[in-house]
């Protein structure tokens, strides 16, 4: 049986490798737009692999917590993986808040140049917590949950990302068309 995060696609295209990387607070749409990109992509039979903040944090990253210190080692390991997909000629497709520009620069440093694409995912605060698809905000807001992204700790909006999609004002086929038009593919 085949995971869902695995392409299902046995005769596969010879394509460059390279990784997006989506970031955004909570709730603005990466994992919609990496799923749907995903999908756009296996269906043109190129070898995808999604790295998922949540799955990575109930394996890999289950020993990390929310402070800055153990935020910054889960974009770390997270861009390590992502550097061995690569490196074994997948397209990765990362999805996970990542709030810190410093640490995102270190992930992108860690690619050759022109293989990692940065995608900003943005919405206002104020949508993010009305979608809050996982009831997050209403716990960090009652004080439930410490260290909350956009709520008691800060994200850093991206300086120059390679790709803006506002997902409040476009749907998620319109995001995910926008950041193909960016992607290094070869077809």
């Amino acid at each position: 049986m085949m995971a869902d995060h695995e392409s299902p696609h046995p005769r596969l295209k010879q394509h460059r490798a390279f990784v997006v990387w989506l970031t955004g607070i909570s709730g603005a749409g990466k994992s919609t737009l990496a799923n749907l990109l995903k999908e756009q992509l296996d269906a043109r039979g190129l070898r995808t692999y999604l790295l998922d903040a949540d799955r990575l944090r109930e394996g890999l990253n289950r020993d990390l917590g929310f402070s800055d210190a153990d935020r910054h080692e889960n974009i770390r390991r997270t861009a390590e993986v992502a550097k061995l997909l690569v490196d074994a000629e997948f397209i990765v497709i990362a999805a996970l808040i990542s709030p810190f520009q410093e640490a995102r620069e270190k992930a992108r440093a860690r690619f050759d140049a022109g293989t990692f694409v940065e995608v900003f995912v943005d919405v206002a605060l104020d949508i993010a917590e009305a979608r809050d698809p996982k009831g997050l905000y209403a716990l960090a807001r009652q004080g439930t949950i410490r260290q909350f992204t956009g709520i008691d700790s800060t994200y850093e909006r991206p300086r120059s990302p390679d790709v803006h999609v506002r997902t409040a004002e476009a749907s998620p086929s319109e995001c995910v068309d926008a950041i193909l038009r960016k992607l290094p593919l070869d077809n």
